[in-house]
């Protein structure tokens, strides 16, 4: 997903596309984008863990198949060396976490996220319940797109679904920003459609990409 930061430009570009969408309007849109939505150690190390028994099983089958012989104290300090030696390597490389944890419980960790978001920035708190989250998360490679229950009501989930899958192929292709602007710009457009803008519409939500 994307590698490069978003730079102070890509952040104003993101606001204007905000505002111009809610222009035509009711709806709120707010966009968070996280580096990662979790420190994944603990499940790392619990993956590694695992690994490292199934490794030290064929170890010592294949030393048994060889005819050599290790002394059991000597197998189980070399077993909890190793396992030392990985949890440091863990905690001082954190990037290298994720890649021990299964995809369905790095979405879990993201969805977590996005739903944490949604409530924290106050996304269902609009007068008319027409708020929409767009967000990312680039270390788990994930895309989503909340909207609250008067959104729901009107549009099936199908349509954020293509949002989403726009946004994820520009993050594929490192153009996180251009992605962002692309999703405002659709969700504005449904937005506009079901949720015309009013006399006397009022702007409730900061119209800015958060990083966290």
């Amino acid at each position: 997903m994307a590698t490069r930061s978003i730079s102070a430009e890509d952040h104003d570009r993101i606001a204007a596309a905000i505002r111009a969408a809610e222009l035509k309007t009711d709806g709120e849109i707010y966009c968070v984008v996280a580096h990662s939505s979790d420190g994944y150690f603990f499940p790392a190390a619990f993956t590694a863990t695992i690994g490292l028994f199934i490794a030290s099983l064929a170890v010592a089958y294949g030393l048994e198949a060889w005819w050599l012989s290790i002394r059991l104290p000597h197998f189980v300090l070399a077993q909890l060396l190793a396992l030392a030696s990985v949890f440091v390597l863990l905690w001082l490389l954190p990037a290298l976490r994720i890649h021990f944890v299964p995809r369905r419980l790095r979405y879990q960790a993201a969805h977590a996220n996005a739903m944490k978001q949604f409530l924290a920035r106050n996304v269902h708190r609009t007068q008319a319940r027409t708020g929409v989250l767009i967000f990312v998360s680039i270390a788990e490679r994930y895309a989503e797109v909340v909207a609250d229950s008067g959104i729901n009501a009107k549009v099936d989930q199908n349509v954020w679904d293509g949002v989403v899958r726009d946004l994820t192929k520009h993050a594929g292709d490192d153009r996180l920003a251009d992605g962002f602007i692309h999703a405002i710009e659709a969700v504005g457009a449904v937005l506009a459609e079901h949720f015309p803008v009013t006399e006397g519409d009022t702007n409730e939500l900061d119209d800015h990409l958060v990083e966290i």
